[in-house]
């Protein structure tokens, strides 16, 4: 005889009614719905907890175009065009 037989349920059943009595049943039942309704609510707030966390922790990611490769060239840079801007002056030593 397995452990499911329907006259198990009967008995644990009969005893349940003996020790809690049927008047706190239905309030031991409203309480258990409760809690779980409150479980299922809260497990439901982590996960969103856990997705926002997830989505602040990771880092944004900026595509930048690649730099186009200098031609490599054996022979020394010509120098560039003087800019629009003043040169720097220099300061000659001071005569003692």
């Amino acid at each position: 005889m397995g452990a499911d037989a329907p006259w198990h349920w009967v008995i644990l059943g009969i005893v349940v009614i003996a020790l809690f009595g049927y008047k706190k049943l239905p309030d031991a039942a409203r309480a258990a719905g409760r809690s779980l309704r409150i479980f299922k609510t809260e497990i439901k707030g982590m996960t969103e907890d856990d997705k926002a966390r997830a989505a602040a922790d990771k880092p944004e990611t900026v595509e930048v175009a690649p730099a186009a490769p200098e031609p490599a060239s054996a022979a020394p840079s010509a120098p560039t065009a003087p800019s629009d801007s003043p040169a720097p002056r220099t300061v000659p030593p001071a005569a003692e």
